[in-house]
């Protein structure tokens, strides 16, 4: 069994998914002799999943039954054991997209905390991609390995505990794209940008930065601003846009502005203007921008603030 390659048959020592119903379910690690108790009876591992073809629905000892599904990077991100809080698949197939990426792509990531977006991006790049991944928690990062050799996809995936901040992804003009999901994303770029390779006349690697506050991307901003020009793109594919980004949120106020767009505004009640104490409740949408650097050009997405 490998989370990026399809198997019919069940195995011991394969993760499954036991579906008991919409909405309940959860993983097993199928061991030869061992048992897994549910609400509708015992499911035991030798009789009853070793040899079976994932998707078969298996009588529990209770005479209730369940179906025993095939792991995906979806059903984890619904069943994993959470060590941080996670994207969604809603979020992570965004995320792909605006990244492009493909199989045989390499991936910078940090950090690497459950492994939700993980999983997703080592099944989109396999079978010949490559994911660096690096996680600050020594626990999480071990954990995450182990998962990773449990799915039969440490192949694809090289994890580092350390603190990408300081010491980078590891890797120097390898990277089509990087995906930085850390506490103060601009400190980060330096080691982004030089983790991106460098093709000439090839397309621009791509940085896609994650957060929840919008005064975060007013700062990350003006730390790019120090690294490079940024071009805004024209107003009208996202409703909100900044034209000019100071840093901090006391300066932001006077300078985060509304432009009209052809297409309708997301979220009519912000008002025209709007400073600091809006920032609260904003949730994310995506948005590009382009980055000069002595890389040559790197494109770099940011999700920014959009009212609830």
């Amino acid at each position: 069994m490998s989370f990026v390659e399809y198997k019919d048959l069940i195995k011991d020592g394969d993760t499954a998914i036991v579906f008991l119903g919409h909405g309940s379910m959860f993983p097993v690690r199928v061991q030869a002799g061992g048992q897994t108790q549910t609400k509708y009876g015992v499911i035991r591992h030798s009789a009853d999943l070793i040899g079976k073809r994932f998707g078969a629905k298996v009588t529990c000892s209770k005479g209730g039954w369940v179906y025993i599904l095939h792991p995906t990077p979806e059903l984890w991100t619904m069943n994993l054991p959470h060590r941080t809080q996670i994207l969604y698949s809603t979020d992570i197939s965004l995320i792909t997209m605006m990244l492009e990426l493909k199989p045989g792509s390499v991936v910078c990531e940090s950090g690497t905390g459950s492994g939700s977006l993980s999983h997703a991006l080592l099944r989109t790049i396999a079978p010949t991609g490559h994911l660096y991944t690096v996680e600050f928690h020594q626990q999480r990062a071990e954990k995450a390995m182990e998962e990773f050799r449990a799915h039969k996809v440490d192949h694809l995936v090289t994890v580092r505990n350390q603190d990408v901040c300081k010491n980078g992804f590891g890797v120097t003009h390898a990277a089509d794209a990087v995906f930085l999901d850390i506490p103060s994303p601009w400190e980060a770029v330096g080691h982004a940008n030089a983790a991106l390779r460098v093709e000439g006349g090839g397309p621009p690697g791509r940085v896609g930065p994650q957060g929840p506050a919008a005064w975060a991307w007013a700062r990350l901003v003006s730390g790019l601003r120090f690294r490079g020009s940024i071009t805004p793109p024209a107003p009208g594919v996202s409703g909100w846009w900044t034209q000019d980004f100071t840093g901090y949120p006391g300066e932001a106020r006077r300078d985060f502005k509304r432009e009209k767009a052809d297409t309708p505004q997301p979220s009519q009640s912000c008002g025209s203007t709007f400073g600091v104490d809006a920032f609260t409740g904003f949730k994310p949408s995506s948005y590009e921008l382009s980055l000069s650097s002595a890389n040559g050009s790197v494109v770099l997405w940011v999700w920014k603030g959009v009212c609830a």
